[in-house]
């Protein structure tokens, strides 16, 4: 009986990827790839000529059958478009088969998107949740952020180009003027990764269309031990109120600063 390997590919700098990855991936029998065209790249890029296989979101049970059926005979590898497979692919249905049916299954750590964006972002990373894309209907974005506002916890997410703009007004409506990175094209020739608060970020990526995949890493809720005390909060509120701005400008601001929920600062 063979083994189902995970290899984590390059997400986007080819030299990213680790000398046991590349054995493996001259080793097995079979690649499994989301994208054989993507993967042929890497594997004529590193001179590997091994059979590839492809199995994405589309495939059929038919074909997660018959990739069970190799494992019986002979090792193979679990490849995504690009970082490690099983986040946010289609892999984890071929990974809990292989489990169900009592192949063995190692990964072969590497390079990942949300992590790397963690570790760059200058926010804390000893406690984080990731939750992947955002919903892309607006009010279920909402909803969900609505439901996490107030955990303490790093927040990562993925986000598509068209709907960065939207997703980081949100953001900052809902979860207040945090602390965020946000990262583009991670690893490639135009990485980018802006450091500073969410409106600013908004601004910054408003001035022209945004490209390329964006990984955002936002601050968690303030604790109340480093929460304003209430006098404090009012000191600032009606300071900001004085200066003329809206107060749903305000309560964005002061729930960013002040580590109260926005809710309680309008």
């Amino acid at each position: 009986m063979g083994t189902l390997y995970l290899v984590a590919t390059p997400i986007g700098n080819l030299e990213d990827i680790s000398a046991r990855a590349l054995r493996v991936l001259r080793e097995v029998q079979v690649i499994a790839a989301e994208d054989t065209r993507q993967t042929r790249k890497l594997l004529s890029h590193y001179d590997i000529h091994a059979k590839l296989i492809s199995y994405h979101e589309h495939s059929d049970s038919n074909k997660l059958e018959s990739l069970l059926s190799m494992i019986d005979h002979g090792d193979i590898a679990l490849v995504s478009d690009a970082g490690t497979p099983g986040i946010n692919d289609p892999g984890f249905e071929l990974i809990r088969a292989a489990l169900d049916a009592g192949h063995q299954v190692s990964p072969v750590p590497g390079p990942s998107a949300p992590i790397a964006a963690l570790v760059s972002s200058g926010l804390p990373a000893n406690a984080f949740l990731y939750l992947g894309y955002l919903p892309r209907k607006p009010s279920e974005r909402k909803n969900l952020l609505t439901t996490i506002a107030e955990l303490p916890y790093t927040l990562i997410f993925l986000e598509t180009p068209h709907r960065l703009l939207a997703a980081l007004k949100d953001m900052q409506d809902i979860l207040g003027d945090r602390q965020a990175a946000i990262a583009r094209e991670m690893t490639k020739v135009y990485e980018e990764i802006f450091r500073g608060t969410l409106g600013e970020g908004l601004a910054h990526f408003n001035k022209q269309a945004p490209r390329g995949e964006f990984t955002l890493v936002i601050a968690g809720a303030t604790t109340l031990s480093e929460a304003w005390s209430e006098t404090q909060l009012l000191s600032v509120l009606n300071e900001y109120l004085a200066g003329g701005e809206m107060p749903s400008q305000i309560a964005s601001r002061l729930s960013g600063e002040s580590g109260w929920p926005r809710r309680d600062t309008m």
